[in-house]
């Protein structure tokens, strides 16, 4: 096993050999978001310049994952030996030439570029541990993880722990769910561990679909491998064979990158038989989903995995009793498996000092909305919403009030002004009728309706509906058409009556998370703006008897 350790810190030694060569180091941000505004433009610009200029041999251009400002993008790092960093947003070809120019040939910061202040609260407030290595690292190269530490846990867990020391390391760390329930890591893989039968399958749910939620995509097209990692982890410690990675269609970049990365881990012998030289032997496939929100829920995943359509099962029995093709299955999301090798590495006590009691470690969230800085940030659990919004997200724009932070996606609830102080974490945001959900932050501005928030949600939660059960499939058509008739102005208080009332019903009935949720957006905007929705109401007509009825009805009394 010796052999195998030495094996990767030859392969870091090398890499970092290499990168001290360069006298400066442009790292540019290759993720989804600084892709669509044109960081694949810049990334060129840079190359050419610099070969123009034959400075190809002591300065490198290295792709990255995402860095978080995705709202200033594209973003372009420079590391300078010293060593100090400089930090470039809104980088266009112009920018690019002045960068190669003035600091990767100069030596002196651009002053024609946009340099982002080293002291941005959006930065320096994050505790980056599912994302320390993204937007530092180029997610295509198994090199740059290694190099950065990656891959020392499993080395650690193979050569020192049984699979049971790796599962209490995991409990000792107090890691919880980070898809929204947050139910405890340890209890589902202890569970799995215990099951009996000798093929058993882990699967990393990638099907993110929340309105304004791109954390697990980022993670995915930013770390790749440390997503492999936290799979391979949990397979060993559960006794599990072989592992799914399954992504929504959506995430062309994501499934390229890991598709690349378990190409590069099998070749290094980190995946596949007898991985790292132990006896502890494990496959990956990536899955590749329609996008169908519904296949989030276990039942339904592992429905589309197997090639069947996507409806949810009635549960138990669970997964990890009876899984994929009737085997034993444990399903963890991306986010959740991401900080798996922080906890194995440096220990559960670093990972449960972070956070609070009840919710440790951190939680990455996309910050969408009415926002001067939007993007991915990691924050320790339980700081204030407040802290989020107005430090990290830098405020309203145009001088307008904050209304609500929307959290949860179509499942969670909107936190009005009031509770800005409220600590995020799993608890408290339940306490207002929200949810932590996979991580999207929404924040709306004192311009939007709520009545109409409610209305967008139901719409999505409408379409979405995979019409296996009547609670939903009905029930989120006529929620939705009942907000429609309020937010159009024609609703009465019959409509708001008949509309709270089938909001449980659908709730209490419905198969499925989907279903079960779906309701909430409604509820919390109810409780926190209703006078929202009563402003928008109509005097209910007075009962006139059958006769005056006939005359108004159309076509007038026969």
């Amino acid at each position: 096993m010796a052999r195998n350790i030495i094996d990767l810190d030859d392969i870091a030694s090398v890499e970092l050999e290499a990168r001290s060569r360069y006298t400066h180091r442009a790292l540019v941000c290759s993720s989804t978001g600084c892709l669509s505004a044109g960081a694949a433009t810049v990334r060129s610009t840079l190359e050419a310049e610099l070969e123009q200029a034959d400075r190809g041999q002591d300065v490198q251009v290295v792709p990255t994952g995402c860095p978080g400002l995705c709202s200033r993008g594209p973003l372009v790092r420079v590391e300078s030996r010293g060593p100090t960093t400089t930090h470039y947003e809104q980088v266009d070809e112009d920018a690019a030439r002045a960068i190669v120019r003035d600091h990767l040939i100069g030596g002196q910061p651009a002053t024609e570029a946009r340099i982002t202040p080293e002291d941005l609260p959006f930065y320096v407030k994050q505790h980056r541990v599912v994302l320390a290595y993204a937007g530092t690292i180029d997610p295509e190269r198994l090199e740059d993880y290694v190099a950065a530490g990656g891959y020392r846990a499993l080395s650690k867990a193979l050569s020192t722990l049984s699979p049971e020391n790796v599962i209490e390391e995991i409990a000792a760390a107090g890691l919880r769910g980070r898809g929204g329930a947050g139910y405890p890591a340890a209890r589902k893989w202890k569970l799995l561990h215990d099951a009996p039968g000798d093929e058993k399958y882990v699967v990393a749910n990638g099907d993110e679909g929340d309105p304004g939620a791109f954390m697990d995509r980022t993670i995915m097209d930013s770390d790749p491998h440390r997503v492999l990692e936290g799979l391979a982890l949990a397979a060993y410690a559960t006794g599990a064979s072989l592992g799914y990675l399954y992504v929504r269609a959506e995430y062309p970049l994501a499934i390229e990158r890991l598709e690349r990365a378990i190409r590069a881990a099998k070749r290094a012998k980190l995946l596949g038989r007898n991985v790292l030289g132990s006896k502890f032997s494990f496959d990956v496939e990536v899955r590749v989903g329609a996008g169908a929100f519904v296949c989030g829920e276990e039942t339904a995943l592992m429905a589309s995995i197997e090639g069947r359509r996507g409806n949810p099962e009635l549960r138990p029995p669970y997964p990890t009793e009876r899984g994929l093709w009737g085997q034993p299955t444990m399903i963890n999301n991306v986010e959740t498996l991401a900080n798996v090798p922080a906890i194995i590495d440096q220990g559960a006590a670093a990972f449960a000092a972070v956070g609070t009691e009840a919710s440790p470690g951190t939680k990455v969230f996309a910050l969408a909305g009415s926002l001067t800085n939007t993007g991915l940030i990691e924050v320790p659990m339980g700081i204030p919403l407040r802290d989020i919004v107005f430090e990290m997200g830098g405020g309203i724009p145009k001088g307008l009030a904050f209304k609500a932070a929307q959290t949860g996606g179509p499942s969670g609830g909107c936190i009005p002004e009031r509770f800005l102080d409220t600590p995020v974490d799993y608890e408290h945001l339940r306490e207002l009728g929200s949810m932590m959900g996979s991580g999207g932050l929404v924040v709306m501005d004192e311009t939007v309706r709520m009545p109409e928030v409610a209305r967008f949600y139901m719409e999505f939660c409408r379409d979405e509906s995979c019409g296996k059960c009547a609670p939903c499939r009905v029930g989120t058509v006529k929620m939705h058409a009942f907000l429609d008739r309020i937010c159009r102005g024609v609703g009465r208080q019959r409509d708001l009556q008949h509309l709270e009332s089938l909001c449980r019903t659908v709730r209490e009935t419905s198969l499925c998370g989907l279903g079960q949720s779906a309701p909430n957006p409604v509820f919390s905007t109810l409780e926190h703006f209703r006078d929202e929705y009563v402003e928008l109401l109509v005097e209910d007509e007075v009962f006139q008897g059958p006769e005056a009825l006939a005359a108004a009805s159309p076509g007038g009394a026969r």
